[in-house]
């Protein structure tokens, strides 16, 4: 029997600060529940594990994913079992709760940092390759926000910035005071807004972009969506 071919997964860099990614990641919010139902801790370990093994070493995550960041907390023990520094490894901050129908959003300084903290506890590690501003508070200026990721760069806790559902003006306030790596955005065949502005912003300042729900939130994954979807971040079913 003719031996089964391993999946080579090609890399790529995103942005221009020297960030090297896995082509394909793995978002996992809906491991711990998000638009669908959480799986068992040890499945959701040994999904991870198994992307590691196919080549997939680009990892997002978020401190809001799932009942008491459970998200972070599984994808922390998945990374006790790989190997660290072959793992880009993303979080996000920003939305501090999610209440009804409400999203509520908090972008200090001193929120990021301690925000910043936690997730280091609770991943079990050192520093996080990619600290994205998870939705960005608009009663905060983007300056003083990024100032303090910015001390958290130079600290060593983070490595890279990144910004999520940001407007070309945030990015562009936001990069003038440290290097933007990353915008997350949705983008899919049915989500093309971004490439009105954001897209073309973010080839002038050398931003690569993450795009989420590219497969339409499994719309064009090959089955039909049949289940009704929970409440989640503002979305009702």
């Amino acid at each position: 029997m003719a031996e089964e071919q391993k999946v080579q997964i090609p890399r790529v860099k995103l942005g221009t600060q020297g960030l090297e990614v896995s082509k394909l990641g793995l978002g996992c919010m809906e491991l711990t529940g998000g638009l669908s139902s959480a799986v068992p801790e040890e499945v959701g370990i040994s999904i991870i594990k198994d992307a590691f093994n196919k080549g997939i070493t680009f990892f997002d995550t978020a401190d809001i994913y799932g009942v008491d960041h459970a998200n972070e907390i599984l994808v922390g023990k998945a990374l006790k079992q790989l190997s660290r520094e072959k793992i880009q490894l993303a979080t996000k901050f920003g939305v501090a709760k999610i209440e009804s129908n409400n999203v509520v959003v908090k972008g200090t300084p001193e929120y990021a940092r301690s925000c910043c903290e936690g997730s280091l506890r609770r991943l079990g590690v050192e520093y996080i390759d990619l600290y994205y501003q998870h939705r960005i508070d608009t009663t905060v200026p983007i300056e003083e926000t990024i100032g303090e990721l910015k001390k958290l760069v130079e600290e060593g806790k983070v490595k890279y910035i990144g910004l999520s559902e940001a407007s070309p003006d945030t990015i562009r306030r936001a990069h003038a005071v440290h290097p933007i790596t990353a915008v997350q955005m949705e983008y899919s065949l049915w989500t093309r807004e971004i490439e009105e502005e954001i897209i073309p912003l973010c080839r002038e300042l050398g931003i690569g972009i993450v795009p989420y729900g590219p497969l339409g939130h499994g719309f064009f994954g090959g089955k039909g969506v049949v289940e009704s979807l929970p409440a989640f971040f503002g979305i009702t079913s």
